[in-house]
């Protein structure tokens, strides 16, 4: 019903925002990774989801249309509500949760809080094809090229790097020379970049 809201933040924190759209405040509910982009702005832009319940009519808000497109992924998984989705999103990038999926790491769904071993097996079993080859803000990402950004990565924090910034900077790496580069050249212009 609601592609996207633009206007100014009257109010911010972690869980929510309230848009000022010329003379009407919408409390939009907000992920962790939707606040860290949006935080120190005065006007936004928020893609937005209408959940209509039986009590309340609720939006929910993101920073850029894929990670709504990963909410919306989310909540068809049986057993998954908005909020639910809302905290997935909230304890990982987005990055992170299309590498999980596609390699079927359920440890990394379960540090969830409210996703235990069967709805980390669901989330994996009904998504791994659907999310298929995902566009992300760094380009285009195919899910099996995770498997070597996740060695890569870990690799990187066992030498002592910031796990964020060692993930930024193989996204980046897989983004301009493609997916086929090894798990070694990744680290390797990797440490360069670090």
């Amino acid at each position: 019903m609601y592609a996207y809201l633009e206007g100014q933040i009257t109010e911010l924190n972690p869980a929510f925002v309230v848009i000022d759209c010329n003379g009407i405040g919408y409390e939009v509910n907000i992920s962790v990774n939707t606040f860290s982009s949006i935080k120190g702005k005065e006007r936004i832009r928020l893609y937005t989801h209408l959940v209509v319940r039986e009590d309340a009519q609720v939006l929910y808000g993101f920073a850029d249309e894929n990670e709504r497109m990963l909410f919306r992924h989310l909540i068809t998984v049986s057993g998954i509500g908005p909020n639910t989705a809302r905290m997935i999103l909230s304890s990982m990038t987005p990055i992170e949760l299309i590498s999980a999926i596609a390699s079927g790491n359920e440890e990394i769904l379960k540090r969830v809080k409210g996703i235990g071993t069967k709805s980390a097996q669901r989330i994996i079993i009904e998504l791994k094809d659907k999310l298929g080859k995902v566009t992300t803000s760094q380009g285009s990402l195919p899910l099996l090229s995770n498997r070597n950004l996740e060695e890569a990565l870990s690799g990187l924090v066992v030498l002592g790097f910031n796990k964020s910034l060692a993930q930024r900077a193989l996204e980046k790496i897989i983004s301009s020379r493609g997916d086929s580069i090894s798990v070694e050249e990744l680290i390797k212009e990797a440490l360069k970049m670090l």
